[in-house]
């Protein structure tokens, strides 16, 4: 399998042998489709988090629950992406969002990796307009049981969870949009979005020793509703410390329920 994460010289290499996806998406409400109108990575498609990456939001399944596979396949294959193309996938705020998508195709054993420092990173011209891909066909495949994880499992102190949200809201000094501020008793914050660019593995894999993580530890990673902590997850298979699993409904599903505790200082 490819990396996790590929320069801007890698994509070029292989332009034609790869599928780039564009996937922008803006807590603020801002239009991620309106940016990919104003300019995009030629060729790439635009894959809209909210109708193609998750399943309707639910209190009791949080903001973006992981979408039924038939209706990912059915998002893959509408955008001309098929089982055996290799994606490359890029937002504009370091990899964040675009991970969603990479994480969703990794676990369930397609070619996928992130673009290092997303559309900023690309020094050839944008284009407004793409032609659209034929559809193609994708496979529904279950999410794997092992790259998975629970409220239950983010509450067991025998996983080291990470909070993979702003200091601010770990702490729950802010909260734009969730019931309760504060998180997980026990989860450790370390928000690993770059400033643009990837650290170098050896420099993750120090940050990922700081928080006791090692090959082998059982690793959950969480964040506002599940879309950010699969930056973490790549994070850690960049790392070489393993692959970890997501807790898809996240804060959002967690601070929803009443008899889950709460925490706002460091544990």
């Amino acid at each position: 399998m490819i990396p996790p994460v590929v320069g801007a010289a890698w994509l070029q290499d292989r332009r034609d042998d790869v599928v780039v996806a564009d996937v922008r998406w803006y807590l603020d409400g801002r239009s991620g489709r309106d940016a990919y109108d104003r300019g995009h990575l030629p060729g790439a498609v635009f894959v809209d988090l909210d109708r193609v990456l998750a399943g309707p939001a639910t209190r009791e399944g949080g903001r973006h629950p992981l979408p039924d596979p038939e209706a990912f396949a059915r998002g893959m294959a509408a955008l001309g992406i098929g089982d055996g193309d290799t994606v490359v996938a890029y937002d504009d705020d370091g990899g964040v969002m675009a991970a969603r998508l990479v994480w969703m195709l990794r676990a369930t054993g397609h070619e996928a990796a992130l673009l290092d420092g997303g559309i900023a990173a690309w020094d050839g011209p944008l284009e407004a307009a793409t032609p659209p891909r034929p559809p193609a066909a994708f496979a529904p495949v279950p999410w794997p049981a092992d790259r998975v994880a629970t409220a239950d499992d983010a509450a067991d102190r025998a996983n080291v969870v990470i909070d993979a949200r702003t200091r601010e809201r770990y702490l729950g000094l802010d909260d734009p949009v969730d019931p309760r501020w504060g998180h997980v008793p026990g989860a450790r914050s370390e928000n690993l979005a770059p400033d643009g660019r990837f650290l170098a593995a050896g420099d993750l894999r120090a940050r990922f020793e700081a928080l006791g993580v090692e090959p082998g530890t059982p690793v959950v990673s969480y964040c506002g509703s599940g879309v950010t902590a699969c930056h973490n997850l790549l994070a850690m298979e960049q790392a070489g410390v393993g692959e970890g699993r997501l807790f898809p409904g996240s804060w959002s599903q967690w601070s929803a329920d009443e008899r889950r505790p709460v925490a706002t200082s460091d544990d």
